[in-house]
């Protein structure tokens, strides 16, 4: 069984960093590492991750004095990483048991493969970690190409991807880099683009993280969360194309299809605003209508078939009696 690291960066996440590294340490994984590295929180944070490193040799701490901003965190983790196989895992979600091991067999079997992904479950507050029926040993799974997966994104305005649950080839993960600073909020976004350059990507039809959704990680506001989570995306995808992504061979295009696929999701983001009655539906037709102008004169109705959820939302929607939700998360 091939090696892995994982990190866990912490700020004031005390009272969930021990069920987080829980998940991490009961992983049927033999040679595994964990980095916890708390960035001077002002909680139980630094006590907590002391008591979980005096149980277990595997974990190593790294307790700051000063908050140093979580990029580097991220980035100290990349430079320690030095197992087959990494991951980073936010101190507020978890991953499901053999995860690492069914991730790890993929990449294995698979030498092109740069990360895998799986699906997750979400959980709400401060509620425990939920019974999650086992997940299949020989895990069925998906290769994407690196251009087809590239295309996708651009095609979409988004990435439908469990951020928990990505476990990353540290060779590739060292070659396409750190976090980028200029990007606080969509860092990862940009990150998963340079490491498609590298090599295919697996999506394993399975559960394999959690994301905990809490005051202190979501804004309890959709206008704002929709319209600057669609900003930060375009921002992403700009910086992208202006760095690595402008030596692929269609570069050029498949950045107007970035721009493209952005300003249909905030159209469709908006229509959805009106049918809920909430704000914000003005604010999101204005950067559609900027970034494609079209898009006020004839609806993009081929981005709805290109969503692979359209259906599903549509169906849920009717089933209650509603208009159709069609959000574009």
């Amino acid at each position: 069984m091939s090696s892995v690291d994982v990190l866990i960066p912490n700020y004031n996440y005390g009272r969930y960093l021990r069920a987080c590294a829980d998940s991490v340490l009961s992983q049927d994984i033999d040679d595994l590492r964990l980095l916890i590295i708390d960035n001077a929180s002002t909680d139980d944070s630094a006590q907590v991750a002391r008591e979980i490193a005096a149980r277990d040799p595997r974990v190593e701490l790294r307790l700051r004095r000063e908050n140093l901003g979580p990029h580097s965190s991220f980035n100290e983790g990349i430079d320690w990483a030095q197992s087959d196989y990494f991951l980073l895992l936010f101190a507020d979600d978890f991953l499901v048991p053999g995860a690492l091991r069914r991730a790890a067999a993929v990449m294995d079997r698979e030498a092109d493969v740069a990360f895998t992904y799986g699906r997750d479950v979400a959980i709400e507050g401060d509620a425990s970690i939920p019974d999650i029926d086992p997940q299949p040993v020989d895990v069925p799974y998906r290769l994407h190409r690196s251009r087809a997966f590239i295309e996708r994104f651009c095609r979409l305005g988004v990435f439908q991807i469990p951020g928990p649950s990505i476990v990353i080839r540290t060779s590739v993960q060292k070659r396409a880099g750190y976090y980028r600073t200029e990007l606080p909020h969509s860092d990862d976004y940009d990150l998963w683009l340079r490491l498609a350059l590298h090599g295919s990507i697996a999506e394993l039809d399975c559960i394999q993280a959690g994301i905990r959704s809490h005051g202190a990680n979501r804004s309890s506001e959709l206008r704002t969360r929709q319209i600057m989570h669609i900003l930060h995306t375009a921002e992403a995808a700009e910086c992208f194309f202006t760095h690595e992504g402008r030596d692929m061979p269609d570069g050029a295009y498949l950045r107007r299809l970035a721009r493209r696929g952005i300003a249909e999701r905030a159209y469709w983001s908006a229509v959805s605003h009106i049918q809920r009655g909430e704000p914000g539906a003005m604010e999101l037709l204005k950067l559609a209508f900027r970034l494609r102008p079209q898009t006020a004169i004839l609806p993009p109705l081929g981005y709805l078939l290109r969503r692979p959820d359209t259906m599903r939302r549509i169906k849920k929607s009717l089933s209650i009696g509603k208009m159709p939700d069609i959000r574009m998360a």
